[in-house]
Formats: C-alpha cells, structure tokens, sequence
C-alpha cells in the first residue's frame, strides 16, 4: 500500500505516492531525476548521499522518504543560483577540490552545512565537519582548501 508524501525539493513542490519504505535518496535519484546526490554505501557511511533537509546536512541514504514529509530539502542542483555556481561549488572547481566527482556533491552540501553553523572554521574544524564524508581520491588537501577559499567567499 502506497503513502503521499508532499514535500519542497530545490524549491519546487514535489508529491508521490510512494511504498512507504522508499528512501528519501530514490525519491530524489529515480522519482525525481536528481542524480547529483550519490549512492555510495547505503549505510550512512560515506556522505556521497547527503542533501539538506530544512537547512541541515542528512544522509539520504539512511532517511525514509516519509520522514521528510513537508520538509524543504536541497540537493546538490539546488544550490547554485541564476546559473550562477554557488561559492562552494567555484571554490571546489577552482581548487582542484575534486577528482573522480563521487563524493562531490555530498562534500559540497556538509561544506555548505558546516560553514552555515561555523562560518570562520579552523581547519581542524573543517576536517572534522567532514570526517562522515569518504574520498578515495583526493586525500583531502585540496577539499580542505576549497572549504577554506569558499569561507572566505561567502564572508564577503
């Protein structure tokens, strides 16, 4: 037996009638054609999954569906604005903060979540905002530098 679910994605209004252990990440990648957000483990392990949802970083792997019922939820092709790439996004092009893409937009969104609750962080505190994300390319370095360049970006 289907459930409705109503909820706002990227600033759209969505509905579905969905089997109720649907998981918000094949709502967003099969339903709705979102592709960006990554399925990577299934087991909230690796962030390449995670969206906002009103306002927090979340692993959609791991989330039903149901759960985010009247939520606002962002995905990765919901952050940049007019065609214009969000600072975090520039900042991951323009310092070589990604290599295969995978993790990518998970990286991005907790970037974009940990800066919204810590502004000025350290990079201690960057790597720690990061560490439920997994990379197996870049080691780091340059993610960290992006985070920093794009903290910077969006003081100004």
């Amino acid at each position: 037996m289907d459930i409705s679910v109503s909820l706002t994605v990227n600033g759209k209004a969505v509905s579905a009638a969905l089997d109720p252990r649907t998981l918000l990440v094949q709502l967003l990648r099969e339903r709705l054609a979102l592709t960006g957000t990554h399925v990577g483990c299934d087991t909230g392990q690796c962030g390449a999954c995670t969206v906002h949802v009103n306002g927090r970083a979340v692993k959609s792997c791991i989330v039903l569906a149901a759960q985010v019922q009247g939520a606002d939820v962002v995905t990765i092709e919901g952050i940049s604005a007019d065609g214009e790439l969000h600072p975090m996004q520039a900042a991951f092009r323009d310092h070589h903060g990604l290599q295969c893409g995978f993790c990518t937009p998970g990286m991005m969104l907790s970037s974009v979540a940990l800066l919204k609750e810590n502004p000025h962080p350290t990079e201690d505190e960057i790597r720690w905002g990061l560490s439920g994300n997994l990379c197996r390319c870049t080691g780091y370095n340059n993610i960290v530098k992006a985070v920093q360049y794009a903290a910077e970006k969006m003081k100004a």
